[in-house]
C-alpha cells in the first residue's frame, strides 16, 4: 500500500482526505503520491513538476502566528539594558555637573578676590 495525497480543482491540498492504494494501482484523479512537505499552510500542488509549493500569501501566514510574550529572561535583559542606558545617562549629568561646578567655583573665587581688591581700594 502507498499514501496519496488530495488535491481539489485548484489544486490545492485536502488536508484529512489523504488515503491508500495498493501499490501497484494507479493514481486517481484529483490525488498524487508526493507527499505535501512539512511547513506548508496551504499546500499547492503543480502536477507538471509534481511538486508542492506555498500558496497562502505572506500577510496570511502572519495572521496565523501567535506572537509570544518574552520570557523571564529576555524581559530582563530588555530591563537590564534599559537601566544600563540609564545609568551611563546619569553618570554622563553628573560629570557635566561636576565640570559647572568647578567653573562656578572658579569664577566664584574670582570675584571674591576683585571684591577684596575693590575693598582695599576704597579704603587707600
Amino acid at each position: 500500500m502507498k499514501p496519496i495525497y488530495a488535491y481539489d480543482e485548484n489544486f490545492k491540498y485536502i488536508r484529512g482526505a489523504d488515503s491508500e492504494i495498493p501499490d501497484d494501482a494507479e493514481v486517481p484523479e484529483g490525488f498524487t503520491d508526493v507527499q505535501p512537505q512539512d511547513g506548508l499552510y496551504s499546500a499547492k500542488y503543480n502536477p507538471a513538476n509534481k511538486t508542492w509549493s506555498e500558496s497562502a500569501s505572506q500577510e496570511y501566514i502572519d495572521s496565523l502566528q501567535i506572537e509570544q510574550p518574552p520570557d523571564d529572561i529576555d524581559l530582563l535583559k530588555q530591563q537590564n539594558a534599559v537601566l544600563t542606558k540609564q545609568v551611563a545617562q546619569l553618570s554622563k549629568d553628573a560629570a557635566e555637573a561636576k565640570i559647572r561646578e568647578a567653573k562656578m567655583a572658579k569664577q566664584f573665587a574670582q570675584l571674591m578676590m576683585e571684591l577684596e581688591s575693590l575693598k582695599g581700594g576704597d579704603s587707600k
